[in-house]
């Protein structure tokens, strides 16, 4: 018969789950298990294998197996639909969440008159009510099994017996990773279509027969977009869905945490991996313009957050932001097991511990321990406390020789800075120092959360002109991002290390935030580096930008026009902004009484045309040496306001001579 067929196949077809079969079996023969087993996970999971399975094993121990479907069961008759007849009887209710309403009843009226040894399975992709487990009743007679992925030894297994050939099972499995359902459907289409090799991708009629199984219709608009929301970033928290949502932030977040494929964290929801990339893979594909619109919604979201965060949350903020970018090679690996390590500020008991994870760089670090101590970050196993890595941020101002002396990449910081851009007026330079034992550098979880909190200290440092990285196996650094690797030789020990360098004042926090995040768009880059001037160099473009205030192209040449200064008139020409913002300097002297007679003589010489000194001196009505000394003191003034406004942002107080 082909019902015998299709057993069989179903049977060939079952892989894993020996858990669950364990504790079902212990049920099953009396030694000591539970009446009632409540089964729940998302849609496609394999809730219904496994309980026909079930059903198998129970027609071998010769006990009679029932099967109800939830889609068939009418919930007003349901007395009549479910019937113990004995106590060697085994319920199985599959598709639960459709007569979810019958629990109460289940729980309260039906489970309670079973006869003693019968057996009854729920199936469903919600969890059980809370009450079930606060009824101290049912602590012994019910276990709850969530259904997960399956393990990856048995999704080899199950595309084993899908007949997927080698060289497709690392794309499927990275598109389905251990989902049954996923990987089933995906493997049917992948094996016909085989000439697609590593380079196969589900098509568009995989991904909506799978949104179909495992997310189907939602309520509204509204409700699709907070759920593409959640894909879309690492966590959602109620804020972040406010920034998209406003109105219906909460009522959606409440939705969202109650969805069978969406689980929570200390850090907020998220969906099933399957159902995360499905629901990226579609929206992508239908509309993207508005899959750009929310990435850059929730991407300035989470940069804002970064820069606000408490410390201690610093590098979870980065790690959202940085999710955004797991497709174009954003430096971590998000399926790592970051939970497994803890960061901690350094005390004075820890030096110990430092100096024997630096091993042969103790002397630096303990050099530094003491001199900087609130520079260091510790980085233990959560399990067993031990420490693994230590960190520190070390920001310097001035040349120290016993610094130099002590720390071989700091001289190297310092004479890299002297001899390109050095540091101005009120800026540092930050170097960052790594010590990790042998197991956890390169690759791994300890380090993306070292990263983490490095690229925090970069994008929330304030007059920061140079930071310089230290990271062992350097490859795992995206140059993308603008920093420079000026590494002359590899370090202490047998690993490799990097230096990383990047000017922030060349290309801002708010820049390189763009530039990570040009990839999502098509077209070239939108951030070109600034030039970084010294006073004097910058001075001299004032004295010659003044001079030639009427022309617009002499203007767009002037190194000014790529200067901080105009970089925060965002939206404008840099030469018109530039024209504006020497009349506004020339026009902000008139405002003290001391220097109106600077703005005369300015105003005069750069923005009435006077053809000549000596003309603008007249029509002044002063001797010329008089009208040279204003005219210099007000060009210097100038100068020194752009220059506090370049060193300090646009919005600084305004500068005044003493």
């Amino acid at each position: 018969m082909l019902g015998w067929r299709l057993q069989a196949a179903r049977e060939m077809a079952f892989v894993g789950r020996e858990e669950e079969l364990a504790v079902f079996n212990a049920a099953l023969y009396g030694g000591g298990g539970c009446s009632v087993l409540y089964v729940h996970g998302p849609g496609g999971i394999g809730k219904s294998a496994l309980l026909r399975r079930f059903a198998h094993e129970a027609e071998v121990a010769g006990r009679p197996a029932s099967m109800v479907d939830g889609r068939m069961l009418d919930p007003a008759a349901s007395e009549a639909g479910l019937v113990l007849r004995d106590a060697d009887t085994v319920l199985l209710i599959d598709d639960f969440e459709h007569i979810q309403g019958l629990e109460g009843w289940l729980r309260e009226r039906f489970l309670p008159r079973m006869p003693m040894g019968a057996l009854v399975v729920i199936a469903g992709r919600n969890p059980p009510d809370m009450r079930w487990q606060a009824d101290p009743g049912w602590a012994g007679a019910l276990e709850v099994l969530p259904l997960r992925d399956l393990r990856a030894e048995d999704a080899q297994a199950l595309m084993d017996s899908s007949g997927v050939p080698a060289e497709l099972r690392e794309p499927l499995l990275a598109f389905a990773g251990g989902h049954p359902l996923a990987l089933l459907l995906g493997a049917a289409v992948a094996v016909k279509d085989g000439g697609a090799g590593r380079r196969w991708m589900p098509d568009q009629d995989v991904v909506a027969t799978l949104l179909d199984q495992l997310v189907g219709e939602l309520p509204s608009a509204a409700h699709r977009h907070a759920l593409e929301i959640c894909a879309h970033a690492y966590t959602t928290t109620e804020d972040l869905l406010r920034a998209a949502l406003p109105e219906d932030a909460g009522r959606l977040f409440r939705w969202l945490r109650r969805l069978p494929f969406v689980e929570s964290s200390s850090r907020g929801l998220f969906p099933h991996d399957v159902v995360r990339e499905l629901l990226e893979a579609d929206l992508r594909w239908r509309d993207p313009e508005g899959y750009s619109a929310m990435h850059d919604r929730i991407h300035a979201q989470l940069a804002e957050r970064v820069r606000t965060a408490n410390d201690v949350d610093v590098p979870g903020a980065v790690a959202a932001l940085l999710y955004l970018h797991r497709d174009s090679g954003a430096p971590a690996d998000f399926r790592g097991r970051h939970d497994e390590f803890q960061e901690a500020a350094l005390r004075e008991e820890d030096v110990g511990r430092l100096l024997r994870v630096a091993a042969e760089g103790a002397g630096c670090a303990a050099f530094w321990a003491e001199r900087q101590p609130e520079a260091f970050r510790l980085y233990r196993r959560t399990e067993t406390g031990e420490p693994v890595a230590f960190s520190a941020w070390l920001r310097l101002t001035e040349l120290d020789e016993a610094e130099l002396t002590a720390d071989p990449i700091v001289a190297r910081a310092w004479a890299h800075a002297r001899a390109t851009t050095p540091l101005r007026a009120g800026e540092h330079l930050a170097v960052s120092r790594l010590w990790v034992l042998p197991p956890y550098r390169g690759n791994s979880p300890v380090m993306d959360l070292i990263q983490w909190r490095v690229i925090g200290n970069c994008l929330r440092s304030e007059r920061m002109a140079w930071s310089y990285i230290e990271i062992p196996h350097p490859k795992h650094l995206r140059r993308q991002y603008g920093m420079r690797d000026i590494s002359e030789q590899p370090q202490p020990g047998d690993d490799t290390y990097g230096l990383f360098v990047h000017d922030w004042r060349a290309v801002s926090p708010q820049a390189w935030l763009e530039r990570m995040n040009q990839p999502l768009h098509a077209g070239p880059a939108a951030t070109a580096e600034l030039a970084v001037l010294s006073q004097a160099e910058f001075a001299e473009a004032v004295r010659k930008a003044l001079r030639q205030l009427s022309r617009l192209d002499a203007l767009a040449a002037s190194p000014l026009a790529r200067t901080r200064l105009i970089a925060e008139r965002a939206g404008q020409n840099p030469a018109t902004a530039l024209g504006d913002l020497l009349r506004q300097a020339i026009d902000d002297l008139s405002e003290d009484p001391r220097s109106v007679k600077f703005h005369r003589a300015l105003s005069v010489t750069f923005l009435r045309g006077t053809p000549t000194q000596e003309l603008a001196a007249e029509r002044l009505g002063l001797p010329f040496t008089t009208y040279r000394r204003h005219l210099t003191a007000g060009i210097e003034r100038v100068c020194a306001d752009l220059w506090h406004r370049e060193l300090y942002g646009i919005g600084a107080p305004a500068y005044r001579s003493t």
